[in-house]
């Protein structure tokens, strides 16, 4: 996984509306955020499934940054 990848993963993190990933259960927040990246990057299989491990362990993380805004 590319710095720029992570850039961009945490800067679709932090510019959701909070909203939005605290309503999502966390196989349905990893998917969409899967699918911004997509839509910004293209990336083969091993990075997507670098990128959704690193997510899952991050959701609480991403829930509490959310829930802090």
């Amino acid at each position: 996984m590319t710095p720029t990848i992570l850039r961009q993963l945490w800067s679709v993190v932090e510019t959701t509306q909070s909203n939005t990933l605290l309503k999502l259960d966390d196989a349905s927040l990893v998917q969409w955020l899967l699918k911004q990246i997509k839509n910004q990057a293209s990336l083969d299989q091993q990075e997507i499934h670098v990128l959704s491990d690193y997510i899952y362990s991050r959701l609480n993380l991403i829930r509490d940054l959310a829930q802090e805004r």
